[in-house]
């Protein structure tokens, strides 16, 4: 299976990435390797992927480094690179091959120490593929510092390196670095392009799959989590009754402080499930003996492992509690659409009775106001705003009207 079957729904990408993949094909194959790309060439050393979240940035950023890795006999033959079977193709997609890297972050930021690192690596000569790849899949995540340590390894990269940056929009990027990249843009893959991969690649049941591609209106990783997960399901459904709360300040209050709580235990579970492992092994790592202390001089390594951890429990909070003001603004999305009268299917068709009341009993300008009003506190948590201030100004808010 070509390795641009993992893109749902973008088939002009999966065209313009195919062709650059041709291009490289025939520069590492038929010509030096120092010889510079002709100008007619579709392929570049930086791509920046760009696209809202669930749209298989990260995905199409894979697949290209796959194909630009592969070793198929068939190219010979006129196949097309990437072909998803060969040692090239299979040990990039599942993270193992020398020569390419995949950079994701658990932490709220991307900093310096750890660009300069990749910007060392980029330097290097392939070991033993074809091009030198480097994935970045939260290049929004980069600090300043971090972005301007990168900015030289974009402008004057090695002759054989490519640099594949994700984000979720062209202004996540400091320009400087988005202006040498080329620019692709993905789309929302559509509900029915969803369910269908969920039926075809997870096995899901066609009607679950296709009641979590519409819940998420198109997005993959939460959709298969819902189809799959029971707990996803739960607080989803906790989240999807939040409008019936809201009627007077105390429900405000105590919904705000539910939503808060939620997300913390998610990040404690996830933590429980990862920091002691992590903790473990890096005491076995330093010599400590079972049970007993720790060797002397190791305690600043340990004291930088905690805060890498906690730092990983606020994100995981974070992203938790922004997926539940996600869930909640596809609500009044649905109430305005039925006020509208618009033909867009509905997502939340579980609790379409709920909508309608609401739809009846409010008009559609405090609707757009509610909407708003989770906008702001997205940015707000964005901005390291207190959460529980946030999520409680924001319910009250959704009172108001």
């Amino acid at each position: 299976m070509p390795v641009w079957d993992d893109l749902v729904g973008q088939e002009k990408v999966s065209g313009q990435l195919g062709a650059a993949a041709r291009d490289a094909d025939t520069l590492v194959t038929a010509v030096a390797a120092d010889t510079p790309l002709p100008e007619s060439s579709k392929m570049t050393h930086a791509w920046l992927f760009t696209g809202p979240p669930g749209s298989g940035r990260a995905t199409a950023a894979r697949a290209f480094a796959a194909a630009l890795q592969c070793v198929s006999p068939d190219r010979a033959l006129g196949g097309e690179p990437g072909c998803g079977f060969c040692d090239g193709c299979h040990t990039s997609l599942i993270g193992t091959h020398a020569d390419v890297e995949v950079v994701r972050t658990d932490l709220l930021s991307i900093g310096v120490k750890e660009t300069r690192e990749l910007v060392r690596r980029a330097q290097l000569s392939p070991a033993g593929g074809r091009w030198q790849v480097i994935v970045l899949e939260d290049a929004d995540r980069l600090t300043e510092g971090a972005g301007n340590v990168l900015l030289k390894a974009v402008e004057e990269p090695a002759p054989r390196t490519v640099w594949l940056l994700c984000a979720p929009s062209l202004e996540d990027v400091l320009p400087t670095i988005r202006s040498r990249c080329r620019h692709l843009t993905l789309r929302t893959p559509s509900v029915d392009a969803v369910a269908d991969m969920l039926v075809r690649r997870d096995g899901i049941e066609p009607t679950a799959a296709a009641a979590a591609a519409r819940a998420t209106q198109g997005h993959i990783d939460r959709a298969r989590t819902l189809a799959t997960d029971d707990r996803a399901r739960e607080r989803r459904a906790a989240v999807l009754k939040l409008p019936l709360r809201v009627g007077e300040i105390g429900g405000c209050l105590k919904a705000a402080q539910e939503l808060i709580d939620t997300a913390a235990e998610e990040a404690k579970q996830v933590a429980e499930d990862v920091d002691v492992k992590e903790t473990e092994d890096m005491k076995a790592a330093l010599g400590a003996a079972q049970g007993g202390r720790m060797p002397r001089g190791t305690a600043g390594v340990m004291k930088d492992l905690e805060d890498k951890q906690k730092r990983r429990r606020t994100r995981t909070q974070r992203d938790s509690l922004d997926l539940a003001l996600i869930d909640l603004t596809g609500v009044y999305r649905d109430v305005l659409a039925l006020q509208l009268g618009s033909r867009v299917p509905l997502a939340n068709t579980e609790v379409q009775d709920m909508l309608e009341r609401m739809a009846r009993g409010t008009s559609p300008e405090s609707t757009l106001r509610r909407i708003e009003a989770i906008g702001a506190c997205r940015t707000a948590l964005d901005r390291n705003v207190a959460p529980l201030l946030a999520v409680e100004a924001m319910t009250v808010a959704l009172r108001a009207g």
